[in-house]
């Protein structure tokens, strides 16, 4: 079953948030950019095309899904800018919250990021964990990738899924928001193979079922 075109609404402009974008508009959904900077929002969806707009910053996004593309640490200041306009949209949080030194993660200890930015949104809105394990390289080539997905709310996670498989993923959900931890854990591994065994941010995740014996 196809998934009916629909606005996905982006916060950021960075790396990730191009990859998600490029791939959204190739899908056929109608992205909508949003950022502090309107001149390069507005830039960014001038070089998206395919109808993507502009919205302003910290009134109501105009996509269902909003996928919140910022660094962690900038997180709930952009929670909070938005308040009441996020109410009832469901959020991807595509953050890893790690420190600088990749010495490990920043979030309260017993807690994820993901939770940490949930406890800021107003009644109504969820939070899904998704992307956070995927390179923005890798995910700008186009191939069928595995995004592992978390949350408590089974109907945001089923948008979610739908969304990713839209975009040529592979959806695996792993459980309730706090699973965000692992996953959180699972992006700092990640980074450390890309900078250390592998020597290249040229990799991906990938989980073979069925195969045990």
């Amino acid at each position: 079953m196809s998934t009916p075109i629909s606005t996905i609404s982006i916060i950021g402009a960075g790396g990730m948030a191009t990859a998600i974008a490029d791939r959204s508009v190739k899908a056929g959904h109608v992205v909508e950019v949003i950022g502090r900077d309107q001149s390069k929002a507005q830039a960014f969806a001038d070089k998206l095309g395919a109808g993507a707009t502009t919205g302003t910053y910290g009134a109501v996004p105009k996509g269902d899904i909003v996928i919140l593309a910022v660094p962690y640490g900038s997180a709930a200041s952009v929670v909070a800018d938005f308040g009441a306009a996020l109410g009832g949209k469901v959020i991807i949080d595509i953050a890893n919250p790690i420190a600088p030194d990749l010495s490990g993660l920043v979030s309260p200890n017993g807690s994820s990021g993901a939770q940490e930015t949930a406890k800021g949104l107003p009644a109504g809105a969820h939070v899904v964990k998704a992307f956070n394990t995927l390179f923005g390289p890798v995910l700008a080539k186009g191939g069928r990738l595995d995004a592992f997905i978390a949350g408590d709310d089974g109907e945001a996670k089923a948008r979610v899924a739908a969304f990713l498989g839209s975009l040529g993923l592979r959806p695996l959900d792993i459980g309730a928001l706090h699973m965000a931890q692992t996953l959180e854990s699972l992006g700092l591994l990640m980074i450390g193979l890309a900078k250390n065994g592998a020597g290249t941010f040229d990799i991906a995740m990938h989980v073979d079922i069925g195969l045990a014996r």
